[in-house]
């Protein structure tokens, strides 16, 4: 009994913290680490991420884990070039305001100096349709624009075919590996690991990208009103009429597998 009322007490306690912290919700998206969060709740948390979602401050600092929240619209200057220098010239880019950069050139400043583990791994999570793809590419871009801009005319040239090669393998990949499920019209159904590669320099001389984890059963099973992946609908689409007599493939013809044929995707 008496540990019934001290955990009742508590839980009152820690209702009554919550209400006085959420009380002044005009200081909420001022919290740019949710470490600062004092309590640290699920209502809390999500109370200042909401605050500053809604005045256009899309990243926030839980630590040293960076939180980014997709704002589902363009959003001019967020991921500019000068943005973007602003953050690899700052002495602290920690101390400016919480951007996907910051990450990016903390880990770039570790390879630079040869702090130990020289190589660095960042890694992108979330649900479906959380802007993890997005990340991957402003990652990819960072890196890319920061290892060219001290580097001749011909090392950019190099550079910049690199980058170029890895983001222009991306629509090939979400072909065969994305599908249209109910909460993403692009969702990607496999796991991504791009490692660049950067010589004594600190200059970009080449990258690799490899998949695993792909959903094969998606080949065969659809659940209700998802689809199949990309691939199959580009192919039943843009086939050539060559192609076509080749493969068998009736413009008329309707495949079990093929759910969803006439949904028309953005993007």
């Amino acid at each position: 009994k008496n540990q019934q009322v001290s955990n009742h007490t508590t839980y009152n306690g820690m209702e009554e913290e919550v209400k006085a912290f959420l009380i002044n919700e005009e200081q909420l998206h001022t919290f740019d680490d949710l470490t600062k969060v004092n309590p640290v709740t699920t209502a809390t948390v999500l109370k200042c991420l909401q605050a500053r979602y809604a005045t256009s401050l899309f990243y926030t600092h839980a630590g040293c884990t960076l939180v980014a929240l997709n704002p589902f619209q363009p959003v001019p200057n967020l991921y500019s070039f000068n943005i973007m220098r602003d953050y690899h010239t700052a002495s602290r880019p920690q101390d400016l305001q919480p951007h996907i950069y910051i990450v990016a050139e903390l880990a770039f400043r570790n390879v630079q100096g040869q702090v130990e583990p020289i190589n660095q791994s960042l890694i992108v999570s979330g649900e479906s349709g959380a802007g993890k793809t997005w990340t991957s590419r402003c990652l990819m871009n960072y890196f890319a624009t920061v290892a060219a801009s001290s580097t001749s005319a011909k090392c950019q040239e190099h550079v910049e075919r690199i980058e170029k090669r890895v983001l222009d393998s991306n629509p090939v990949m979400e072909a065969f590996g994305n599908a249209c499920t109910l909460r993403n019209h692009n969702s990607s159904r496999f796991g991504k690991y791009i490692q660049l590669q950067l010589n004594r320099s600190q200059q970009l001389e080449g990258a690799s990208v490899h998949t695993y984890l792909l959903e094969k059963t998606r080949v065969a099973y659809q659940a209700p009103s998802e689809r199949n992946f990309h691939i199959f609908y580009q192919i039943i689409k843009g086939a050539t009429q060559e192609q076509r007599s080749e493969w068998n493939l009736s413009k008329t013809a309707e495949f079990v597998w093929l759910p969803n044929v006439a949904e028309t995707l953005e993007g």
